[in-house]
Parts: structure tokens; C-alpha cells; sequence
């Protein structure tokens, strides 16, 4: 089916998820921060001590998914998006006023749960389990609203807080999405989409993994260690980026004002996957994914020169790209539809803690004198070594795809 085409027949199930994806920017890291100054300076924490609170608030909150996301396999799509919605929007009002640390720890951490974990998790599964055959060009679509939410939601903030300061920011914030984008996700994932009988794929008539039996099996935690290296290595990196530009020389200027790079190679490495998954299904794109990461960070690691920024950007925006619509269509391709919102909460939540540990841990070794752009090139050396393992799984997914390997009568179903 043509791309138009496609969005045309799908146009609001397609908007739906896009809204949720887009709007989960409120609960990442890189639209939280621009708040930090403010937050550092009204309750008087350092970088130290805001970091190590951010990061157990994360930590919380991955603890926190497997538990809410299992639920969107027995509620309405429409319905969990909207108690996520307000979940979200609660959260932000706590943050406007958060006076102290325990009303900060629990603002942060419904920001980090309901935002980066939920709202995704909400869009990935309803594309996911609506759509089988296009299901590459659905997860992608949905996806580029994590590039634009990138692109423009930073913007918009700082343009709100210029005029009625970083609390009330978020107050407006709260606002908006429950007057205007809380009816509109509604109304437009409230009919959900069943596919055609002449679109099903194998994945989708094959074994229904609970789960427990999808965390017992050894290709889960094995892709897992390729998959996370996107989101766990970009965030290391960009939560350093002050460090990192001191150590080289550049201006800071230049490593924040070259993401238009990020975001165009970002979109463009989406919609192309979009494309791939269609036709040769989504494991493919996880050797070239991690191709591209150890290109971005070798190059930082090794380059003195501010060359390197752009060639890192394009690099991590197209491994940015691949990783988006990769991570929402593996798990189906592999596990089938029916527990699809219990398994992907769990990959969800291993994906937020992960990326918690990332930028605390590299700060640690940081204190202990270990030099960050040799971090950086190891963390290149590990995607490396990661790609030539995917290459293989890569077979072995195929291998099960294609056969419809049933679930293994050993397995309990938990």
C-alpha cells in the first residue's frame, strides 16, 4: 500500500498515536531539564543532588510500569490513554508545586512513568495490535512524533516560561493536554481498528506468548542487549554533553545547536524503517541500528574536532530512527498480539531503568577519574560487538517467525 494511501484509510488511528508519542515529551528527559535551573535554584540543590533524585525517581518509576502497562490488555485503548493522560497531567501540576523534595521526588517520578513509559507504551501497543501486515509503517508513522516532540516541544516551553515562569509553564502545560489533547486521543482511537483477514501475517495467527514466558525465553534478554544501546548510549552522552564539549574544546553552542542534524536523520531513518519492517520485518534494522551508534561514537571518542558533532548527530539520529520503530514492532513480530501490552511493559520498564543507570553510572567513573571520551569510544567498541551478535539472532528470529514456532509446552503460563 502506498504511503498516502495508507494514511489516508488510517488517518485516525495513525493521529492517535502520534498525539500520544508526541506528547510523551513531557516526561523525557531532554523537556524536564530545561526546568533543572529553576528547580536547582528555588530548593537548593546542586547538580549532584538533583541528578541522584532525578535518577531514583526514574528507577521508581521503571519499577512501576510492568504494573500499569499489563493493563492495557484488558482495558479499551481510548480509555487507558486517557487515565495515563490525566496521570500525566496530575504529574505536571505536582511539579508546579513542588516545594520540596518528597512533592518533587513524586512529581518526577509520574513525569518519568506516565510520560516516557506509559504514553509511548499506550501508542507502540495500539499500533501493535491494530495493525498487522503495515504494521512497520504504522509504528513509524506514530514514532515521528518523538522526533518532532524533539524538535519543537523544547522550543514552546522555553516561549511559555519566558512569559509566566517555569511553575506556571507547567501549569499551562496541564491545561492544555486535558482540555485539548485528552478529548482528541479519545475521540480518535475510541473505534478500534481490526485488521483484514487478507492482512494477517503469520506472527499474528502463530503462539500467543504470555509474559512469563516471553521473559523466560533466551532471545528476549538477548535482543534486549541490542536494542537498549540506542536510547542507554544517547542518553549517557547528551547528560554529559557540558562535560564532553569542555573536554574537546567546542563551544556548547555547537553540540546544542547541530540537533536540527539529529532530527532530520531521525525522521528520515523512520520512515525508511517503516518500509523494511513491511517487507523483511523488524530484526533486520538492529545490525545497521547499532552500525550507525558505534559510527556516531567512535567518532566522538577518537575526534577532537568539532567535525565530529555533526557526524555523531547524523549517526545517533538515524540509530534514534531505526531504534523507534524497531522497538515497537519486534515484540509483536515475535510474541504475537494477545499479551502484547504485559510484555511490552516490562521492555519498557527495563528500557527507563536502563537508561537511569547510563548517565549515573558514567558520572560515577567520571568521579573516579576515568576519562569520558574513552567511555564514549568503548561505548562505540560494545555496539560493535553488539551488531556482529544481532547479525546472527537475526537468523534465528527469522527462523522462528517463519515456522510459527509454538510456545514450548514446558512453559507455565504466568
Amino acid at each position: 500500500m502506498r504511503l498516502p494511501v495508507f494514511l489516508r484509510d488510517n488517518a485516525r488511528w495513525l493521529a492517535g498515536g502520534f498525539l500520544l508519542t508526541l506528547f510523551s515529551s513531557y516526561g523525557q528527559t531532554f523537556y524536564i531539564a530545561l526546568s533543572s535551573g529553576g528547580i536547582r535554584a528555588e530548593l537548593g540543590l546542586s547538580h549532584g543532588d538533583f541528578g541522584w533524585l532525578y535518577m531514583w525517581a526514574t528507577l521508581s518509576s521503571a519499577a512501576m510500569i510492568p504494573f500499569a502497562g499489563r493493563f492495557v490488555d484488558t482495558m479499551r485503548i481510548e480509555r487507558y490513554a486517557g487515565l495515563v493522560i490525566v496521570g500525566l497531567a496530575l504529574s505536571m501540576v505536582a511539579l508546579a508545586f513542588a516545594h520540596n523534595l518528597a512533592v518533587l521526588f513524586l512529581a518526577l517520578t509520574g513525569l518519568r512513568m506516565f510520560g516516557q513509559g506509559l504514553m509511548a507504551h499506550s501508542a507502540m501497543t495500539a499500533m501493535g495490535r491494530w495493525f498487522s501486515a503495515t504494521r512497520g509503517k504504522a509504528v513509524s508513522t506514530a514514532a515521528l512524533g518523538h522526533q518532532l516532540g524533539e524538535s519543537v516541544m523544547p522550543v514552546s516551553f522555553v516561549a511559555i516560561a519566558a512569559l509566566v515562569g517555569w511553575r506556571s509553564g507547567w501549569l499551562v502545560n496541564a491545561a492544555f493536554f486535558v482540555v485539548l489533547v485528552l478529548p482528541a486521543i479519545y475521540l480518535l482511537m475510541r473505534v478500534p481498528r481490526e485488521p483484514h483477514a487478507a492482512e494477517l501475517r503469520g506472527d499474528d495467527q502463530g503462539a500467543q506468548w504470555t509474559r512469563g514466558q516471553a521473559m523466560r525465553d533466551p532471545l528476549f534478554w538477548a535482543l534486549m542487549l541490542g536494542l537498549l544501546a540506542p536510547p542507554v548510549i544517547g542518553t549517557t552522552v547528551f547528560f554529559h554533553q557540558v562535560y564532553l564539549t569542555e573536554l574537546r574544546g567546542w563551544a556548547l553552542g555547537q553540540f546544542a545547536g547541530s540537533t536540527p542534524v539529529l532530527s532530520v536523520f531521525a525522521i528520515a531513518a523512520t520512515l525508511v524503517a517503516g518500509y523494511v519492517i513491511d517487507r523483511f520485518g523488524s530484526v533486520v534494522l538492529l545490525p545497521a541500528m547499532l552500525v550507525f551508534v558505534a559510527i556516531a561514537n567512535l567518532t566522538v571518542g577518537y575526534a577532537a574536532p568539532s567535525w565530529a558533532i555533526l557526524i555523531f548527530m547524523a549517526g545517533m539520529g538515524t540509530a534514534f530512527g531505526l531504534y523507534a520503530s524497531a522497538f515497537g514492532a519486534i515484540w509483536p513480530e515475535l510474541y504475537g498480539t494477545r499479551h502484547l501490552g504485559a510484555i511490552k511493559s516490562v521492555v519498557t520498564s527495563i528500557m527507563v531503568f536502563s537508561t537511569a543507570l547510563g548517565p549515573g553510572l558514567s558520572g560515577w567513573l567520571i568521579d573516579r577519574g576515568i576519562g569520558f571520551p574513552g567511555k564514549v569510544a568503548a561505548m562505540g567498541w560494545y555496539a560493535i560487538a553488539a551488531a556482529v551478535a544481532m547479525l546472527f539472532l537475526t537468523r534465528v528470529v527469522k527462523a522462528r517467525v517463519a515456522a510459527r514456532i509454538p510456545i514450548p509446552v514446558s512453559a507455565s503460563t504466568s
